[in-house]
């Protein structure tokens, strides 16, 4: 195929002239080929290539990265930036609505092309810089005893338990019921004594009192209240929501208004907690807020409800395009009030848009440590106030930072995969209990390059949870499904271009119990045979992996909890 040259056409890197640059434009004809799938280049639709030499020592690429930026003036127009190897196949892409678009690749001997492509040029022209960084230091691993998992998953009776894509989980701390949401189905999962699951559906219906419920998705959500113990279920509806919620674990359910007016058509949540003091707070006898934030086309917005999730006042921006792209994270509160939506891509970094009057107004706050990444990051609050937010970065490695003053600086941002191994995460989920303690769990896997590879990626993916017990310091990592591969090959999170490695969708969750135990709610997409050594059979069968041993989120039931269930079998 063909492409417009650059400006110098090529160029070098090495470990002493690491930096290189070049630049092209203006662009006048947009190429939104990429949207189908492969980017196309021809005279109708414009590329640019640039052909790239990397020549650095051997084992160079141990503390070093290659950082690739293109970015350009006007921030409402987009270009996207794409990697090829010597042999034409794609390495890396960001392909976001964020500038400048990044990219980190290993620093070793190499030839690209890095391609450039005018989504939106708006009659802008583009800076390339390719460099050899110097990766950050990262802090020894936590020395704490590392918590185990057993993981339970849907019987085949149950509708929708094989098709569990991006689930949702919360815990009714009451009751120790976990409520779990995918597709159209809500269950209850119980445990007794000794962790074993026991799985109801609890859908809402007509029946019982949800006319609205379990008709339709075109995405679904849940979230449970930890203080109140109501549990809203929602299913996208375009521009609105199909929303009730039930106070008794799914025995009977309450319409609701659904969101907020004017809310955006993609990639809802629904989050929850105290109103901040001093400003206008519930108009009922229902204590906490409700917020329903989702995406548009050149915003995303928060409406907030104050009369336990009933009805919802207008949808308020958090920030636009020229402020963030791409889709964001769940939202969170605080428990003072302070609410927090991540986004994966803000100016060049991973940010928390932030709001401390109940979602009258919002500001972004930057993790300048991250560059944008493929999945949304999420966020998790200690009882302090203590931020954790976990991401993707754009090497695809799993690192997480902790902020105490919201949002404006961070401290500790670090890999939490690398002591084991882990090149590539996706669906990035954190949860936090008391204020130094938290955990950051994904899916990994310890096969580098481009894991949207459906022809070439050969990764195994497993579920992994990170914990910190000291504030986000050091961080202990383990395997929750060490015998049971997630996943095997690519992952695809492209959307409606992908084919049937798009089976998990877009993210998974985690959450706590009234003891602090970690649960971690994902889809299986190997099951059967492909368990245990045959081929990847493309599932999603609803699965939780609930903490079995060792300390927990909260400290005051570290001794009862770790007594009580290292003789818990668990498991499936």
């Amino acid at each position: 195929m063909s492409a417009d040259a650059a400006t110098p056409p090529s160029g070098s890197v090495s470990d002493t002239a690491p930096t290189t640059t070049w630049s092209a434009g203006p662009f006048a004809v947009p190429n939104v080929s990429g949207t189908a799938g492969t980017v196309s280049c021809g005279n109708a639709q414009p590329c640019d290539d640039y052909t790239l030499k990397v020549s650095v020592p051997v084992g160079y690429d141990a503390g070093h990265s290659l950082r690739v930026d293109v970015k350009w003036p006007d921030s409402a127009a987009d270009f996207d930036l794409y990697v090829l190897d010597a042999d034409g196949r794609q390495v890396a892409a960001s392909a976001s609505s964020s500038d400048p678009e990044t990219v980190l690749l290993p620093a070793v001997t190499a030839s690209y092309t890095v391609r450039v492509v005018p989504y939106a040029p708006l009659g802008d022209s583009f800076t390339g810089t390719a460099s050899l960084v110097a990766d950050p230091a990262d802090p020894p691993p936590s020395t704490a005893t590392p918590p185990m998992y057993a993981n339970s998953s849907a019987p085949d009776a149950i509708k929708d338990a094989h098709n569990a894509g991006e689930p949702s989980i919360g815990v009714d701390r009451a009751t120790g019921a976990a409520m779990f949401q995918a597709y159209t189905s809500t269950l209850k999962v119980t445990y007794d004594g000794a962790g074993a699951a026991t799985w109801q559906d609890k859908s809402a219906n007509a029946a019982n009192g949800c006319p609205q419920g379990s008709t339709t998705s075109l995405d679904p959500i849940l979230f449970t209240d930890p203080a109140t113990h109501r549990t809203f279920e929602s299913q996208l509806a375009g521009k609105t929501a199909l929303t009730c919620y039930t106070d008794d674990d799914g025995e009977t359910w309450t319409p609701t208004g659904g969101s907020g007016i004017n809310s955006g058509v993609d990639h809802q949540t629904i989050g929850g907690g105290p109103f901040t003091t001093g400003e206008p707070g519930a108009v009922t006898a229902y204590p906490n807020a409700v917020y329903y934030c989702s995406q548009d086309i050149a915003d995303a917005s928060c409406a907030v409800s104050r009369d336990g999730g009933l009805t919802y006042g207008p949808a308020v921006p958090m920030y636009s395009l020229l402020d963030c792209g791409g889709l964001h994270g769940h939202v969170k509160v605080a428990p003072d009030g302070t609410v927090y939506v991540p986004n994966k891509g803000c100016g060049g970094n991973q940010a928390v848009a932030v709001s401390e009057d109940n979602g009258l107004t919002w500001t972004v706050r930057k993790n300048p440590y991250s560059t944008p990444g493929d999945s949304d990051p999420s966020v998790g609050i200690g009882a302090g106030g203590t931020v954790y937010m976990g991401y993707q970065n754009s090497d695809g490695t799993a690192r997480i930072a902790a902020s105490h003053d919201k949002g404006k600086t961070w401290l500790y941002d670090q890999n939490v995969g690398a002591a084991l191994g882990i090149k590539n995460i996706v669906f990035p989920a954190v949860t936090a209990g008391d204020d130094n303690r938290a955990a950051f769990a994904f899916l990994g896997t310890t096969t580098g390059g481009n894991y949207q590879d459906t022809a070439n990626f050969k990764g195994v993916w497993h579920l992994y949870v990170a914990t910190t017990y000291d504030g986000g310091q050091s961080w202990v990592t383990v395997d929750a499904t060490p015998t049971d591969p997630v996943q095997k090959g690519s992952i695809c999170t492209g959307g409606t271009t992908c084919g049937q490695d798009r089976n998990l969708l877009d993210f998974i969750d985690v959450t706590l119990d009234a003891q602090g135990r970690v649960l971690a709610a994902y889809a299986d997409g190997c099951t059967g045979a492909c368990a245990t050594g045959g081929a990847q059979n493309y599932d999603a069968l609803a699965s939780i992996a609930r903490q079995s041993s060792g300390n927990t989120l909260y400290g005051a039931y570290d001794a009862v909890v770790a007594g009580k269930h290292k003789k818990s079998n668990g498991g499936r």
